[in-house]
């Protein structure tokens, strides 16, 4: 579905000559495919299937945030800006990222689901909310949340 979507986002790009969004899926297709290369290299002949596509997208949007924080710190705001833009096309092919209370609810729900008393059982808990959750969720809050629910238990 991703996979598809790529493509057909830089066509109408092109069409209309939006240099931001062309740009951006163009980085976002050369990072597909070197994945996909380190994948089959593994016997994966399909290539990364979409939810590690989806990790891809929010390592992406991750890296231009602090890219922003960096810019702006440094005075330069013409960079900050065409970071913010470049996110705003990754996010497009994102799903709707939870909020800090679904992602509190969530957490409560799968430590409770899967009986995670202790933080030697933290690595099933995120296991269990990549499966569930890849590329709606931020994971490293979702971390630091788990981390605090099961070091106090």
């Amino acid at each position: 579905m991703l996979r598809n979507a790529l493509p057909e986002t830089l066509k109408a790009a092109l069409k209309i000559q939006d240099k931001r969004t062309i740009s951006t899926v163009r980085l976002i297709m050369a990072a597909l495919k070197d994945r996909d290369i380190a994948a089959r290299s593994k016997g994966d002949s399909e290539g990364i299937p979409d939810d590690e596509i989806l990790q891809m997208l929010q390592t992406m949007v991750k890296q231009r945030r602090e890219s922003i924080n960096m810019y702006q710190e440094g005075g330069r705001l013409d960079l900050a800006e065409q970071e913010a833009e470049e996110i705003t096309v990754i996010e497009k092919f994102l799903p709707k990222q939870l909020s800090d209370e679904e992602i509190k609810n969530i957490v409560d729900q799968v430590i409770r689901d899967i009986g995670a008393e202790n933080l030697r059982d933290m690595g099933n808990v995120m296991g269990e909310l990549r499966k569930i959750y890849s590329g709606q969720m931020d994971f490293g809050k979702a971390g630091a949340l788990v981390k605090s629910r099961l070091g106090t238990g």
